[in-house]
């Protein structure tokens, strides 16, 4: 037998037994699960149905436990009264920053030189704020003219018809794109919008296939083709967005220009600046057009909801002193006045939200809880919330939290429900789609007034209609946990024109 096959088999031996060692429970630690397959444990199963696998895995153990991962140890946190323990921790004790750059480099191929989040945020988050978001808020809603309207009536009269999520989908990553990443230089013509929608159909279509592979591009989980795929998609979507193409761009949004600011001083290559900014592009528009997909099949598969949206916008309508065809923008105090829609928009997401909130456990520590229990988490783990199963399908929280009740948010007063109850005590954190903490989503204003402009403007210039009016709800594509809103496993067929 020579020395190499002798090597090998002890190599294998090796492996098999660090495969086959099984980590044991220690005094204070939360219950451990390890599964019955060495090293993968649970891999399967939580690929497969996150969110079916964590409730069993609660009735289990209870509201914290931890379980073993592809190799991983997963602690999982389901008690909402006992995040902001987690969410507020110093990253010398939880840590979000080595993940995050672990999956920028692993789905958008983005290596940026001593990557500091909580730095980029800070040089961002005015951008994002006060007279910047109202420019934005402006400059979407000339967008989303541009490209809604514009497509439409280049189409011709008459009714159209296309998949909801296809709709809502690229009509908002669309006027996104143009919001934040610029328009055609001026003069502003039929032509230059023309060319606006064209070139932003192109951005979408490719953006789109690129989302539809990244819950396997996140878990490494490509086939060869799909490989090829990606790596023809990526191309054509960084060289859309290098910065040479975008520098003749007007009308950039201050957001753009301070973020390549930031990689400038950070001393980004411009060919590794396109690929973030790519990753940028499905950051601010990657979970819009899906949030709005669902608001508007909850409404029109719930007339009550529709109508009292429908009440609700009409009288402000006609407090508006131009007929909304001849609008420029959406006055402030228009957006901040729709209390219906603000609840059918935050029943949508609760809905449909699901986010991992994850941290990496840099030391060993204590976990207190809020009922007064205590967890000793070791330092190498992972630390998992998913708000999706509590709070926000607690039934404890939200009686019969699988149905949609469009003024679940609302008082009976009309002003905003913010008083949610579980084991008797006000919850703080009763609904997290946008996270919470030190990592708290910067861009959920903009999100927020995008998403109520879109359905303002359906609703208000647009007949739209279910083909199928008894349409069941679509299920979720189960791969999407984890990666924002919920995505459906197959469209909904609509017809819609602009109204006569």
């Amino acid at each position: 037998m020579s020395w190499a096959v002798v090597f090998g088999l002890l190599a294998a031996l090796l492996l098999l037994l660090l495969l086959t060692r099984r980590r044991t429970r220690r005094p204070g630690e939360p219950p451990l699960d390890l599964g019955s397959i060495p090293w993968l444990g649970y891999a399967l199963e939580f690929g497969k149905d996150a969110a079916s696998f964590l409730t069993r895995m609660k009735e289990k153990h209870g509201d914290i436990f931890t379980v073993l991962v592809g190799g991983r140890y997963v602690t999982v946190l389901l008690d909402p009264h006992s995040y902001d323990m987690v969410v507020w921790e110093p990253r010398t004790r939880l840590d979000f920053h080595a993940y995050a750059a672990f999956l920028m480099e692993r789905i958008f191929d983005v290596q940026l030189p001593h990557y500091s989040p909580s730095e980029e945020k800070s040089k961002m988050k005015p951008t994002l704020l006060h007279k910047e978001l109202q420019a934005l808020t402006e400059a979407m809603y000339t967008n989303l003219h541009t490209v809604l309207l514009g497509d439409t009536m280049e189409a011709g009269s008459g009714w159209h018809e296309m998949g909801l999520l296809e709709f809502s989908y690229s009509f908002l990553l669309r006027a996104g794109y143009l919001t934040l990443y610029g328009v055609e230089a001026p003069p502003h013509t039929q032509e230059s919008q023309a060319q606006d929608r064209v070139h932003s159909a192109d951005v979408f279509h490719t953006f789109r296939q690129l989302d539809l592979l990244l819950p396997k591009l996140a878990r490494g989980s490509l086939s060869v083709g799909d490989k090829d795929q990606v790596c023809r998609v990526k191309g054509h979507l960084w060289k859309l967005l290098s910065p040479a193409r975008l520098a003749s761009r007007a009308h950039r949004s201050k957001w753009l220009e301070s973020y390549l600011l930031h990689l400038e001083e950070m001393g980004v290559s411009e060919e590794m600046q396109a690929r973030a900014l790519v990753l940028q592009l499905w950051a601010t528009q990657g979970n819009m057009g899906p949030a709005a997909f669902w608001v508007l099949l909850f409404l029109l598969r719930t007339p009550e909801a529709l109508a009292a949206v429908r009440g609700e916008l009409e009288p402000m309508l006609l407090q508006v002193e131009q007929p909304i065809s001849q609008m420029t923008a959406l006055p402030q105090k228009v957006l901040d006045s729709m209390p219906v829609l603000d609840s059918v928009l935050s029943e949508s997401l609760r809905l449909t939200a699901a986010p991992f909130i994850t941290r990496e456990v840099v030391v060993d520590m204590a976990l207190p809880m809020a009922d007064g229990r205590e967890f000793t988490l070791r330092c190498g783990d992972r630390l998992l919330l998913f708000p999706f199963l509590s709070p926000q399908k607690d039934p404890e929280i939200y009686t019969d939290p699988e149905v949609f009740k469009y003024n679940r948010f609302l008082n009976a007063d009309g002003s905003e429900k913010k008083d949610f109850y579980k084991d008797g005590k006000r919850l703080k954190n009763y609904s997290m789609p946008w996270g919470a903490g030190h990592n708290q989503c910067l861009g959920r204003g903009y999100a927020i007034s995008s998403i109520k402009q879109f359905v303002f403007l359906v609703l208000a210039r647009f007949d739209l209609e279910l083909i199928s009016p008894d349409v069941e709800m679509p299920l979720f594509d189960l791969s999407r946990y984890g990666f924002g809103l919920m995505q459906p496993e197959h469209d909904v067929p609509v017809r819609y024109r602009i109204r006569p």
